[in-house]
């Protein structure tokens, strides 16, 4: 199997742009949209025969009959989710991380668990590329466990459509993945931001490749950096109000523009060479 991630330091960069497109030069493959607070791969691919399927966390569950109040539960719980109110414990649900625990303590056997639902995939095709949506319910903490489930349907050639910035979702949505490819703008913030997505890459041992969007000159920190770290720039895309006009049609261009396929398709020939 093999999984390319493509991430930005921030949002706007061309990030679900250069991944939609990689996806469908491939052709046969799987692309999964892990920015589950504000997926948008799919206003692009249309899936058809699209299915939902639920996510839940498991929550714990206290039976007031059979509770003595011992709080060994609480004392037990290492991320501070428990606390003990009245006459049972209560659940901080924004902080458990469903592990267990104070169900394999509890000597009285007072707390089961109880499903959460916190969000959803949507799974469809867009001919044949398999196209996995992660959506994550509005107000719960961390899309983590969506990410989890949505990459659970990984296929054999899979591109992983990150959220923006350096944080836990954009580790898990990496963590598997065979090669980064990083997205940037060339311009003082993008660069800032773009340098903590490296080293978040670069800790966690991917090999990587720059696509610098959106180019209207040469910015030359930004140079200096892919030179000094050998990274390789797989490609340079011009602004162009023409292609912006096509992407904001929710347009796969790579579909419809032959300079646009042999442009991804190009990138998916380097990075064949790499893996």
């Amino acid at each position: 199997m093999r999984k390319i991630a493509v991430l930005s330091g921030k949002g706007g960069a061309g990030k679900t742009y250069v991944a939609v497109n990689l996806a469908a030069a491939a052709g046969k493959c799987t692309y999964i949209d892990c920015d589950v607070e504000e997926p948008n791969g799919r206003l692009f691919w249309k899936p058809e025969d699209v299915r939902c399927v639920a996510v839940n966390t498991m929550l714990p569950a206290f039976d007031a009959a059979k509770c003595t109040g011992c709080k060994d539960c609480v004392r037990a719980c290492r991320f501070h989710a428990l606390v003990y109110v009245g006459d049972k414990p209560r659940v901080f649900s924004e902080v458990c991380h469903s592990c267990g625990l104070c169900q394999m303590i509890c000597p009285e056997q007072a707390v089961t668990e109880a499903e959460n639902p916190i969000g959803v995939l949507e799974m469809g095709h867009h001919g044949s590329v398999n196209v996995v949506t992660g959506i994550l319910n509005p107000g719960e903490a961390s899309g983590v466990p969506v990410i989890r489930k949505a990459l659970e349907q990984a296929g054999d050639v899979t591109i992983v459509d990150c959220p923006p910035g350096s944080a836990c979702s954009v580790m898990e949505s990496i963590m598997d993945a065979d090669y980064c490819v990083l997205v940037v703008e060339p311009t003082a913030f993008g660069f800032h931001n773009f340098r903590m997505v490296y080293e978040l890459a670069n800790l966690l041992e991917k090999k990587c490749g720059v696509v610098i969007n959106k180019q209207t000159e040469v910015y030359l920190p930004l140079e200096q950096f892919c030179a000094e770290k050998q990274l390789p720039v797989l490609a340079r895309i011009s602004y162009d109000s023409g292609l912006a006009g096509r992407l904001a049609g929710n347009e796969i261009v790579s579909e419809c523009v032959p300079e646009q396929r042999k442009l991804f398709a190009d990138i998916l020939e380097q990075i064949g060479g790499v893996l």
